[in-house]
C-alpha cells in the first residue's frame, strides 16, 4: 500500500511457493482505493502483443484483431494519459510473474515510461516466486531492476506465528475453549511445515482429523507426526 502511494513504477513481492502471495494479492485488491483503475494478469505466459492485449482487455479498450503492439501500446497510453486527466490511477497486477520472458518484461518498462510531469501514469505490482529474482539480476533488464521502488520477500511463519495463526484460524471458526494444539504440536507444525502457511493448514486440518478420530480433544505432536507422513512436502518432524 505504501508503494502504491508513494507512485513507484514497479513494486515487487517474491516469496516461496505455499507463503501466501495470493492471499496478499487478495487482500491488496480489496483494498484499493475507489479512484484506482486496475488490471489483473493471472496467466503472464505471454508474448509482448498478448500482454498489451490482454491488459486492454482488462481495461474493457476496443482494439482491432489484427493489431500490432504499436496500436496496443498507443491504444494503453492514450486511455493512460485519459484516466489520469480525469484523477484516476491506473494499476496492473501481475500473479506469477516469475513466467515472464525478458522481452515482456521489457515492454512493461516501457509502459511504466509513460508519465506527466507529476506522476507515472501507470504503475505495475509483480507478485512471483523466488525465480522473479534471479530473471530481475540478469544484465538484459537491468533498466527494470532499476524501476522498482519497494521489493519485500516473504518468508515462512515462525514457531510464535503459526500460534497465533492458528489461534485466529480457530477464533474465525467459533472457537472460544482452551488451545486445541499443544506447544509440541506446535513445535512439530513448525519443523514439519517450515513455516509454509499452506503446509501448516493442511497439517493442522489432518492433525485436527485424527484427533476426532480417536475421541479426544487436543493435538498432540505425535498426531502432527502421522500428519506429515500423509503429506506430500512436510518433513519429518
Amino acid at each position: 500500500n505504501y508503494g502504491l502511494r508513494e507512485g513507484g513504477g514497479f513494486v515487487l513481492l517474491t516469496g516461496e511457493v505455499g507463503t501466501g502471495k495470493t492471499t496478499v494479492s487478495r487482500c491488496l485488491r480489496q483494498q484499493l482505493p475507489d479512484d484506482t483503475d486496475l488490471a489483473l494478469v493471472v496467466n503472464p505466459t505471454l508474448t509482448e502483443r498478448e500482454l498489451l492485449a490482454s491488459i486492454c482487455d482488462e481495461f474493457k479498450l476496443s482494439y482491432g484483431t489484427e493489431a500490432g503492439i504499436k496500436e496496443l501500446f498507443d491504444c494503453l497510453r492514450h486511455y493512460l494519459l485519459a484516466n489520469r486527466q480525469a484523477g484516476r490511477k491506473t494499476l496492473l497486477l501481475i500473479d506469477e510473474a516469475q513466467h515472464l520472458s525478458a522481452e515482456v518484461l521489457e515492454q512493461l518498462r516501457l509502459l511504466t515510461n509513460l508519465e506527466t510531469d507529476e506522476a507515472k501514469l501507470l504503475q505495475v505490482v509483480l507478485f512471483g516466486q523466488p525465480e522473479l529474482d534471479e530473471k530481475l539480476a540478469q544484465p538484459s533488464v537491468r533498466q527494470l531492476l532499476q524501476r522498482i521502488a519497494f521489493h519485500y520477500r516473504l518468508f515462512g511463519l515462525n514457531r510464535l506465528e503459526i500460534a497465533n495463526y492458528l489461534g485466529h484460524r480457530l477464533r474465525v471458526a467459533g472457537y472460544r475453549g482452551e488451545p486445541l494444539f499443544t506447544s509440541g504440536a506446535v513445535r512439530a507444525l513448525e519443523r514439519a511445515s517450515g513455516g509454509t502457511p499452506r503446509l501448516v493448514n493442511i497439517l493442522a486440518h489432518k492433525s485436527l482429523l485424527a484427533v476426532f478420530g480417536e475421541g479426544k480433544r487436543q493435538v498432540k505432536a505425535g498426531h502432527v507426526r502421522k500428519a506429515a507422513q500423509d503429506t506430500e512436502g512436510a518433513r519429518s518432524p
